[in-house]
């Protein structure tokens, strides 16, 4: 088998990543100027912030978080080929779920996590050794933000949908912002975990460690 060399792609994902914290800063900053608005004094157009359109602005968004999903999955599969390389026997799951675990609902709340964590021990020097104390705490912490802004995110959607009322439209946007503050940590954990498990793949190609044939 033959390694894949996933340097070029890990910086595009980081800059897409990157992206996406950027966004999301700016439409929790849209959320956070609706939360703190006086209807009584203050009158802005839900539509426009500052002199951008937020329909734009959301759309671009929409682009920018449908190339990071592609970039990303073409990465993961990338780096779980790489695995089998090393310690295919550790590989819960074949390499077509390292895309195909994140395009099923609900089965993509968990089971990308358990390969990214067998991809994860297939990269170190020593893929059999037993988990350091803390070793998957930026897998865990990455996997746990961005879980956890996918659900806060869908509730926010669902609320905006059924929102008749000022009080209604707060609570959504409240949930929204919560969302959008998620993401960014889910984001930046991202970057961090991607140009880690990179490296530990640059490492150990470059180290001459035996791959099993």
């Amino acid at each position: 088998m033959i390694l894949r060399n996933s340097n070029g792609l890990s910086h595009a994902v980081v800059a897409l990543l990157a992206g996406n914290a950027a966004f999301d800063v700016l439409l929790a900053t849209f959320e956070l100027r609706f939360l703190l608005a006086d209807a009584a004094t203050d009158f802005f157009d839900p539509a426009v912030f500052g002199t951008l359109d937020l329909n734009v602005a959301y759309g671009f968004a929409y682009m920018v978080y449908v190339a990071t999903g592609i970039v990303f999955l073409v990465w993961f599969y990338r780096l779980r080929k790489n695995a089998e390389v090393w310690a295919g026997d550790l590989q819960g799951r074949k390499p077509g779920w390292a895309i195909a675990g994140w395009l099923v609902p609900f089965v993509n709340l968990w089971m990308p996590r358990g390969i990214a964590a067998d991809i994860w021990r297939a990269s170190r020097w020593q893929p059999y050794a037993a988990d350091e104390a803390r070793e998957l705490t930026l897998l865990n912490a990455w996997w746990t933000f961005w879980v956890s802004s996918m659900v806060v995110g869908g509730i926010a959607t669902q609320l905006y949908k059924r929102a008749h009322t000022a009080e209604a439209y707060i609570t959504a946007s409240s949930w929204s912002f919560a969302g959008y503050v998620l993401d960014i940590a889910a984001a930046v954990l991202a970057i961090l975990f991607v140009r880690r498990l990179t490296s530990m793949q640059h490492a150990k190609a470059t180290g001459m460690i035996p791959a099993t044939q």
